[in-house]
């Protein structure tokens, strides 16, 4: 049994093995130019050895987006405890660490999924990991059947944070740590402008700030939307927002 178990371990570690190598390799090329050979040099192994694991590059190319997705889809579970705005920004910062960490990984799940297999398994599994985070908001902002408008907002927030990723990756000029009060202030402002449209939205927008505390990242933006227009502040920041505009941004996100 020890024999038949240690066997076992050894076969997973190969495959979790071959799995971080088709990740890195499908993040960085589309995966119509990454052969099983490329595979099985990186991993330091023989072409058979890779089709002792997998039947072909397909179904190892299927369980490495697996293998993202459910990494993706575990990083918005938070326990739905305390301000909203700090639940987003504890998912936020996970999100982007985890982007941080496998860029490649992060890149070959939305990048290269779709194109490569289509409407296939693959793009199931996205199209899953976009659910998952879309009913994880919900769940976050207690509604269980949102109308159009608030719906369109959040998922138009996903779809938000995946490009911003995607842009940020290369090069990263931007520090992570603003970007992930970013991401969480695009969400209040995505929530501000459906509010003023939505009557459901703004009674949902009203509940998550009634328990924003002073120092809350949605509080620290209705400091920033009364700022743009106050007196000594940057040129640029005044010029790119009229002050007739600042005061009714900031009076949409209190109200």
């Amino acid at each position: 049994m020890t024999t038949r178990m240690r066997r076992r371990m050894a076969v997973e570690q190969r495959r979790e093995q071959l799995i971080a190598v088709a990740l890195e390799l499908f993040g960085t090329r589309p995966p119509d130019a990454v052969s099983v050979d490329d595979i099985a040099a990186a991993a330091g192994i023989s072409r058979p050895l890779v089709y002792h694991y997998f039947p072909g590059k397909r179904t190892l190319y299927e369980a490495a987006l697996r293998h993202a997705a459910d990494e993706l889809t575990a990083l918005f579970a938070e326990p739905r405890q305390g301000p909203m705005g700090a639940r987003l920004l504890r998912v936020v910062r996970r999100f982007l660490c985890f982007v941080d960490a496998h860029g490649s990984g992060f890149s070959a799940l939305l990048r290269g999924g779709p194109v490569a297999v289509g409407a296939g398994p693959a793009s199931a599994m996205i199209d899953g990991a976009r659910r998952a985070a879309y009913e994880e908001m919900l769940a976050h902002l207690a509604v269980r059947r949102p109308g159009p408008r608030l719906e369109l907002a959040v998922r138009s927030w996903i779809s938000l944070a995946e490009t911003t990723a995607l842009l940020w990756l290369d090069g990263r000029r931007i520090p992570r740590a603003e970007l992930e009060l970013r991401l969480v202030h695009d969400f209040g402002a995505l929530l501000a402008v459906t509010a003023a449209y939505d009557e459901e939205t703004a009674e949902v927008l009203g509940r998550v700030l009634a328990d924003e505390p002073a120092d809350g990242p949605f509080a620290r933006l209705v400091a920033r939307f009364g700022a743009l227009g106050a007196p000594g502040a940057p040129a640029a920041t005044r010029s790119a927002a009229p002050q007739s505009a600042a005061p009714q941004s900031s009076a949409v996100l209190i109200s």
